[in-house]
């Protein structure tokens, strides 16, 4: 994994026939997930997070070998490729893998670099390819992956979501809107100009909960303690949200019964470029939470931090919402002026993905928001939370669907710390990676 995420995971697919290139179906035999303790630090801490992949990185391989199907004969008699596993009392024959999926960026170098070396490795020792994996293109085919696993029949359906599609990639460390064209071909269409919208709400969740709290707590991923903290009670009736109709009323500025007020990113030049441009900004919204904390002070109740916390989520969760709009208006136009003569490139599905994907306020609201904005038809796909957040099942679905689209890596490969997933981008995207050592088999 890119940062301080340990995983390994052994995903298999039934095998396709000859009227289906692909299998639509996939069974998940092993995923297991070990998180750093940076609880310390209040943040990532890279030696730490690197340490943690050199401790726990080749016994989660070791588990995950034991998970292998056994093998089994084929139709002309002769036992699959196998390799031999030790169990707790004996070795056993289990089936080979086809192919070693890994991260191989963007991310921290240290730890991508402990995951594609003992991936070579593994490529080497059972001459199998390898294929290095943009963690945020499996973001963006996480969707797919959930319906394979899902899928009762193993052929005669196409993978769900079709592309086209939208992607919201939200995290920690990314916040990207993403026209999904094709398997290798992520358009960006809006992406941060400082920090993240999962990065933002940490930082305000350091700010808005109480001390104890955020000490009690057993990782860093403090945005979700902030949910948690905000949460409506589970027998209430739920968060009190009222989408804005108009893009005037989504600006203007709500005051609170505490005399603060939080304004929309960007929203300072209403009728300027920048309440229009198609980006997103963060920072503005963390200083403005600090600053409230800073002046508030000890007087802060606990019910004025819940309703901090809820405008904060609001107020970064609207400027999401806000460009998925105003991409979706794009898309249409331009589609109302291509379809004659291109056939159109109709979107009807929002794929929303990464760790900020989990909050259940912001599933609530982006729904609200395109429903009131005449998008009710647009269908929403939120992975389950625990293929939310970084995860080996991800990279070992995208390798699979690269793998059957006929790629692979060089095993000379190295991690990528940046590396875009849009062909248009300076490094040339997915299949652009310096080197050129993904290339497509004959």
């Amino acid at each position: 994994m890119p940062s301080d995420d340990t995983s390994v995971a052994v995903l298999e697919t039934a095998a396709p026939g000859l009227n289906y290139p692909t299998s639509s179906s996939a069974q998940l035999h092993f995923h297991e997930k070990v998180t750093a303790d940076n609880a310390e630090y209040r943040g990532i801490h890279p030696m730490v997070s690197l340490q943690s992949h050199n401790a726990h990185l080749a016994p989660l391989i070791v588990e995950a070998l034991r998970s292998l199907p056994p093998a089994s004969a084929t139709s002309n008699g002769c036992t699959s490729p196998s390799i031999p596993v030790r169990t707790a009392n004996q070795w056993v024959q289990r089936k080979k893998p086809d192919f070693i999926s890994i991260t191989r960026g963007p991310g921290l170098l240290p730890s991508l670099s402990t995951g594609l070396q003992t991936a070579k490795g593994l490529a080497v020792a059972w001459q199998v390819p390898l294929l290095g994996i943009n963690h945020m293109q499996a973001h963006a085919l996480t969707p797919r992956l959930v319906h394979a696993l899902e899928s009762s029949t193993s052929n005669g359906q196409d993978r769900e979501p079709a592309f086209p599609f939208l992607t919201l990639l939200v995290s920690g460390g990314h916040t990207m809107l993403v026209h999904s064209k094709a398997l290798t071909h992520h358009s960006i269409l809006a992406g941060t100009t400082d920090i993240a919208v999962g990065d933002a709400i940490d930082k305000a969740a350091r700010c808005i909960l109480p001390q104890e709290t955020i000490a009690a707590a057993k990782d860093v991923m403090y945005g979700r303690l902030l949910e948690e903290y905000a949460a409506p009670p589970r027998d209430g009736p739920g968060y009190d949200y009222l989408p804005p109709r108009t893009r005037a009323e989504e600006l203007t500025r709500k005051p609170s019964q505490w005399g603060w007020a939080l304004a929309a990113p960007l929203a300072e030049t209403r009728s300027g470029s920048r309440s229009r441009a198609m980006e997103f900004s963060f920072s503005g919204l963390g200083s403005a939470v600090l600053r409230i904390c800073q002046q508030r002070g000890q007087e802060m109740t606990r019910e004025e931090r819940v309703d901090l916390a809820r405008e904060v989520m609001r107020v970064a969760f609207e400027h999401l919402a806000s460009r998925v709009v105003m991409a979706l208006e794009s898309l249409r136009k331009t589609r109302s002026t291509d379809v004659a003569a291109k056939g159109g490139d109709k979107i009807s599905t929002l794929v929303v993905s990464g760790g900020v994907a989990s909050n259940g306020f912001l599933k609530k609201l982006l729904r609200s928001f395109l429903d009131i904005r005449g998008y009710s038809h647009i269908r929403l796909l939120f992975p389950p939370p625990s293929l939310c957040t970084d995860n080996a099942a991800m990279i070992a679905w995208t390798g699979i669907e690269m793998y059957e689209a006929g790629y692979e890596s060089d095993l000379g490969c190295n991690a990528l710390r940046r590396w875009s997933i849009d062909p248009n981008a300076d490094d040339g995207g997915i299949l652009g990676a310096s080197g050129n050592e993904t290339v497509q088999k004959q």
